[in-house]
């Protein structure tokens, strides 16, 4: 019964089903427990099926020859990963690690390819969040390659309100750290930016909570119109 609440409560891919529905894509689920800092999959590992972080927290990265790590994504409950190599037939193009003690539902992929051949919904449903995926990840591709660190983070915080309804206080659901990563920055460097918008008035941190002071100012450093 958890497992049918969280499939569909908590998931975008399987909102809207029937309840029969929701049991046959629970009758194939297999979940397991993972504790921090184990590896889920790794870059070229055969996709043999999907994965949904039930609790915890999952990052996806990739290493450069140097062995510096790349965050790409980190996901949280009730978000998939994995699932683009799953319908191509490929392989994973990123390693997915745990950042915490974490619960894991996997869904083998002839599964699933067998529930959406009969359920149109479903098929639906996927290819909204897979689209909702691509979108986010060319704002990343943007940031990472067309904006300087403050217009980063500056997009981040602004990404965190619109997340929760437009808050002017967020927090962040992931370390300083793994932040820096997903940004494609170093830890010291985020913390310079960080203290630089604090003292220019834009935001007020507390720990893991932050304070949107002035949204339009942060939008400003966002577009480049203004400097951090």
């Amino acid at each position: 019964m958890e497992l049918i609440a969280f499939l569909s409560s908590r998931m975008d891919l399987f909102r809207g089903l029937e309840p029969a529905q929701i049991e046959a894509v629970a009758s194939i689920c297999v979940p397991a427990d993972y504790p921090r800092g184990r590896t889920i999959f790794l870059e070229g590992s055969e996709a043999r099926g999907l994965y949904v972080a039930m609790t915890g927290q999952v990052k996806i990265f990739k290493l450069s020859l140097e062995g510096r790590e790349q965050i790409i994504h980190i996901y949280g409950p009730g978000e998939p990963f994995g699932e683009v190599p799953v319908f191509e037939g490929g392989r994973f193009p990123a390693n997915a690690e745990t950042t915490m003690d974490s619960r894991v539902l996997f869904i083998p992929r002839d599964g699933l390819r067998r529930l959406l051949e009969r359920d149109s919904t479903l098929a639906m449903n996927m290819l909204a969040a897979l689209s909702r995926k691509l979108r986010r990840f060319t704002v990343k591709l943007e940031n990472l390659t067309l904006k300087e660190t403050p217009q980063r983070v500056a997009a981040y915080l602004l990404d965190l309100s619109d997340r929760t309804g437009g808050a002017t206080e967020v927090t962040l659901d992931i370390s300083k750290g793994h932040l820096a990563g997903l940004l494609g920055t170093a830890q010291e460097t985020l913390s310079r930016v960080l203290k630089r918008l604090s003292e220019a008035g834009l935001i007020r941190v507390r720990g893991k909570h932050i304070d949107l002071l002035d949204l339009d100012g942060l939008q400003a450093v966002s577009d480049g119109d203004e400097r951090a």
